[in-house]
């Protein structure tokens, strides 16, 4: 890495730093619901509306089934508005409806957090759909993720002896989540974006001329119209300028505002953040990293005030922070040194004053090889998906990095919510592998981590290996699973274990090779993003729920610390340890293979 690039990753995690201290006081206020008395009057006779007590708390089990059912109501209302939208207003381009098995994957995958993409958005979605269906999702998917992890918090901050699991009430997170974190500074992203060029409007697509003339070819036609062929009745193709482009138009930045601040990641565009409608200058790209990270950096300062204890949050944020910079450190400098099948053609790809020098394949030059390898680790530690450079294009163990962020569980970071409380998750199993090692009974800020709670730990971190690893092993046998590959062998091997370790991991971005808007792909992956988000949530929050039932004990002299460099050690190694033993052997056969093939 050179001097620019450290200097962008320092600058990028002080800017975070000063942003999510403030902010976690606030959230952490949310949780414990200590809110200022206008907020209260406000959220009052809506919440007697609903029906729901500002003050009440639900069982785990109310609550998991409360978000299940909250859920399952936001996929069925994502997949009718894209069944439905040919006959919608605010449809200037007058997009069809979409097909039913692409419709059901997008809505599956915005309502998981996912949002995988296997469609263009400016070709594929009318602005209503955009707006109503999946700006909507965006929201409230990230709220249901913090929502998780407040009710977690609650659970090792709860000093009740009723044994009841009460863990809040999932209307009232909902809704205050909403209203008063993603949305206010949403609002703010919004106007930034905007004010830097990021569009937004209801216009319908403009046609406008080119300032250069882009050739092309064309099969020349006869006199009748029809096409001319050669001897061997191939199509003659003619030499042809185009002087004119489309321009897709839309309610871009208050999609891009929410896409990013809610770890969404789903584009408005087919090019995602590369497109200059939606990322235009390096300003917006800092801005949306940090956006990516802002609310999980929060709820880390924001967890230790809900337990009474802040060295608890920075022992979190210290173990993310370690494995986040060991990401970028590796991905920055693999994609800096170039590709050497480039380089034996003479092509010059050293670092230079008039160049960014390295490997510039899929990425834009507005960024170069520092801010897009930045952008690749920010957006797969966190389970956010967007990108600004095409991962596929990376160099191998480029390419291995964002997929290996994704594979320990999106926690360095991750999601907003996921990744705090998939980050207690295994600190439950790193207190419980120390307890082992020592011979006492593990305990975890004052709650003791008995057998109940390991099988519930064990079932919320195999769940997302087993779908991942099974639905690579079904796509590379099935026939409709291997005709998606555009590029065979090892590297076709890579997109396809990217795919569903971002589906399964709730991510969203893509090795772009691959072929996946066809029917099988639609519903292996669906089924991957759905249980993937949920198949965790639900062990979670009775983890949650049993942690609230049981008495908090009081810290002795052999109590183990959680919060120094022992403890952060101990974590980073069971993420590494747990999170990545699952995938060697797969990991081997792709980027590995690849990259020992690329350099021989």
């Amino acid at each position: 890495m050179n001097a620019s690039a450290w200097g962008l990753l320092a600058l990028f995690l002080a800017a975070l730093g000063l942003l999510a201290w403030p902010l976690g006081r606030f959230v952490a206020a949310l949780c414990e619901g200590r809110l200022p008395r206008w907020m209260q009057r406000v959220e009052t006779p809506v919440f007697r509306l609903a029906g729901a007590a500002a003050d009440g708390s639900m069982h785990w089990k109310t609550y998991a089934l409360a978000l299940l059912a909250f859920n399952a109501i936001g996929a069925l209302a994502v997949y009718g508005l894209q069944r439905l939208q040919a006959v919608l207003p605010l449809n200037p381009a007058g997009m069809a409806a979409v097909s039913p098995d692409s419709a059901f994957n997008t809505a599956v995958s915005f309502v998981s957090n996912t949002n995988w993409q296997g469609y263009a958005g400016e070709s594929t979605m009318g602005y209503l759909t955009q707006m109503l269906a999946l700006t909507v999702q965006n929201f409230v998917s990230g709220a249901t993720g913090i929502a998780v992890a407040f009710a977690l918090a609650r659970g090792f901050a709860a000093r009740s002896t009723d044994g009841k699991g009460w863990v809040g009430n999932f209307w009232v997170d909902v809704t205050r989540i909403t209203v008063w974190l993603l949305l206010p500074i949403s609002f703010v992203l919004a106007l930034f974006f905007a004010g830097q060029g990021v569009i937004q409007n209801f216009d319908a697509y403009r046609t406008v001329t080119t300032v250069e003339a882009t050739a092309y070819q064309t099969p020349k036609l006869d006199g009748s119209g029809q096409p001319v062929k050669d001897a061997a009745g191939q199509p003659v193709l003619e030499d042809a300028k185009a002087t004119t482009q489309t321009l897709a138009m839309g309610p871009v930045a208050s999609q891009e505002a929410i896409k990013m601040l809610g770890t969404n990641g789903g584009g408005f565009f087919n090019a995602n953040s590369a497109h200059p409608f939606e990322n235009p200058t390096a300003l917006t790209n800092l801005m949306q990293m940090l956006a990516i990270f802002l609310i999980p950096a929060a709820l880390c300062f924001a967890f230790g005030r809900v337990v009474g204890d802040l060295r608890q949050g920075w022992a979190v944020l210290a173990a993310m922070t370690v494995l986040f910079v060991a990401a970028v450190v590796l991905v920055i400098p693999a994609e800096q040194a170039g590709n050497p099948l480039i380089g034996a053609l003479g092509v010059d790809q050293a670092s230079s004053a008039l160049q960014a020098g390295g490997n510039m394949e899929g990425k834009e030059t507005r960024f170069g090889i520092a801010a897009s390898a930045l952008f690749a680790a920010v957006t797969t530690a966190a389970s956010c998906g967007a990108v600004n450079a095409m991962h596929d294009a990376f160099t191998p163990l480029g390419g291995m990095v964002p997929m290996v962020l994704m594979q320990l569980g999106e926690v360095v970071f991750g999601g907003v919510g996921t990744g705090l409380y998939s980050m207690l998750v295994f600190a439950i199993l790193a207190v419980f592998i120390a307890g082992l090692m020592i011979g006492r009974t593990p305990e975890y800020l004052g709650k003791k981590i008995e057998v109940h709670e390991m099988k519930l730990t064990s079932i919320a971190i195999l769940v997302t290996p087993i779908l991942v690893l099974a639905g690579t092993a079904v796509a590379v046998i099935a026939e409709a699973g291997k005709a998606g590959i555009a590029n065979p062998g090892a590297h076709g091997f890579s997109e396809i274990l990217y795919a569903l370790t971002s589906a399964g991991n709730n991510n969203g971005s893509a090795f772009a090779g691959l072929s996946a808007n066809t029917p099988f792909y639609n519903a292996l992956l669906a089924v991957a993003m759905w249980f993937g988000r949920f198949g965790v949530i639900v062990p979670v929050l009775a983890i949650a729920g049993a942690l609230a039932a049981k008495k908090r004990l009081p810290v002795t002299a052999g109590t183990m610390p959680t919060h120094g460099p022992l403890f952060v050690t101990l974590l980073i190694g069971t993420v590494l340890l747990v999170g990545l033993l699952n995938y060697v052997p797969a990991l081997a056969l792709g980027p590995v293979v690849e990259h020992l093939i690329l350099w021989k």
